[in-house]
């Protein structure tokens, strides 16, 4: 088992004693929980997550953490869904609705982490424990959980310069970063440059709004046209969406071989990219951990417990210290590893990754 698996399976060993140990209450602000009783009888948990673009969000994210919520509150539990489509404006009206309806607790990955601080805000007021889910959004949330985010960036950063080995000195990178509304983007972005910067040259550099394929395939036309074809060893991208566009981009000037293209998310098109030699490599975080995190502090801070036994650190977010958190380690998934994980929970299937364009890739993966 490599360093990455490993990581992985000590996170879901951990969230699993953790789940044993019951999740004890809201910790931080809101008098420590220390004035609120226990909850008895069924729940309703509002799950508000920010786009629809990114397929990870409806094909894992929501099941995965409907099934945990039930299985940890009782079939009985209700979950309100809605999902904002890149939208912060509509993303703050659902927390409006969510509180009108009373929900227990909220679950929310932000659209924009800044100015759903009011929104938290209003919930908190109302008595009802926040969440944050895969971005540390702003205002008095009660917990957190993502992936730790810096070494996402590490991880695409150091797969690169493998890659690219003595490549890197002759000729220069493109930097595709995620949005400046999303703070994760910033983390992912410094992770890589603590790799990258020094060993290779980055010629251009973007933080691409609202991480938009559109909007990734136009800089990576800009950059092409500036810096010229023939200089472009490889492209940094933040992420699977990016990297679709970016190598559409790629494509269309006319690479005789296309340069290594990163990315992250371990999206159904990326996984299928990999095996057919377009994209280099994603990273794959692991959803089970994340999503069990998740739902057993939103269903133990409904319930008025607290959080001692299952959140083991804190983080600082731009309005807030001491943060009760779970983070789980990602990690890299190339050609190589794909195997490795084909319908297990959280991944793909067979049949939906060998459709009929891609049976010649998945035959030569050994994928049959």
């Amino acid at each position: 088992m490599n360093t990455h698996l490993r990581r992985a399976a000590v996170a879901v060993v951990a969230l699993s004693t953790a789940v044993t140990l019951a999740a004890c209450g809201k910790a931080k602000q809101a008098g420590d929980n220390g004035d609120k009783k226990e909850k008895k009888g069924s729940l309703t948990i509002g799950l508000l997550l920010p786009e629809n673009q990114t397929a990870r969000y409806e094909r894992f994210d929501k099941p995965l953490l409907e099934k945990k919520i039930k299985e940890l509150a009782g079939t009985s539990a209700t979950v309100l869904y809605e999902n904002a489509k890149q939208d912060a404006s509509v993303q703050q009206q659902q927390v409006d609705t969510m509180i009108t309806k009373r929900v227990d607790a909220l679950i929310v990955d932000a659209v924009d982490a800044k100015s759903i601080a009011s929104s938290v805000k209003k919930a908190h007021d109302k008595g009802i424990p926040v969440v944050a889910y895969d971005r540390l959004a702003e205002g008095p949330v009660d917990a957190y959980t993502s992936v730790d985010n810096e070494r996402v960036g590490k991880i695409q950063g150091e797969s690169l310069l493998k890659e690219l080995g003595d490549n890197a000195g002759k000729g220069q990178i493109v930097m595709m970063n995620g949005s400046v509304t999303d703070p994760n983007a910033k983390m992912y972005k410094d992770g890589a440059h603590s790799v990258l910067d020094g060993k290779v040259k980055v010629g251009k550099e973007y933080d691409t709004k609202e991480w938009k394929p559109e909007n990734a395939n136009e800089n990576m036309k800009g950059a092409i046209s500036s810096l010229g074809k023939e200089n472009i060893v490889g492209v940094y991208s933040a992420n699977d969406g990016m990297a679709g566009g970016i190598i559409t981009a790629l494509k269309s000037a006319g690479f005789d071989k296309l340069p290594p293209v990163t990315g992250q998310d371990a999206e159904l098109s990326a996984v299928q990219r990999i095996l057919a030699g377009e994209q280099f490599m994603s990273v794959y975080k692991p959803y089970v951990p994340e999503t069990e995190a998740a739902a057993t502090m939103a269903v133990a801070l409904a319930q008025g417990k607290k959080l001692d036994g299952t959140a083991k650190t804190t983080v600082d977010s731009g309005s807030e210290k001491k943060i009760p958190a779970i983070i789980v380690d990602p990690f890299a998934l190339t050609k190589a590893d794909i195997p490795k994980y084909v319908g297990k929970e959280g991944f793909f299937t067979l049949r939906e990754i060998c459709t009929d364009k891609y049976k010649s890739a998945c035959d030569a993966a050994g994928l049959k």
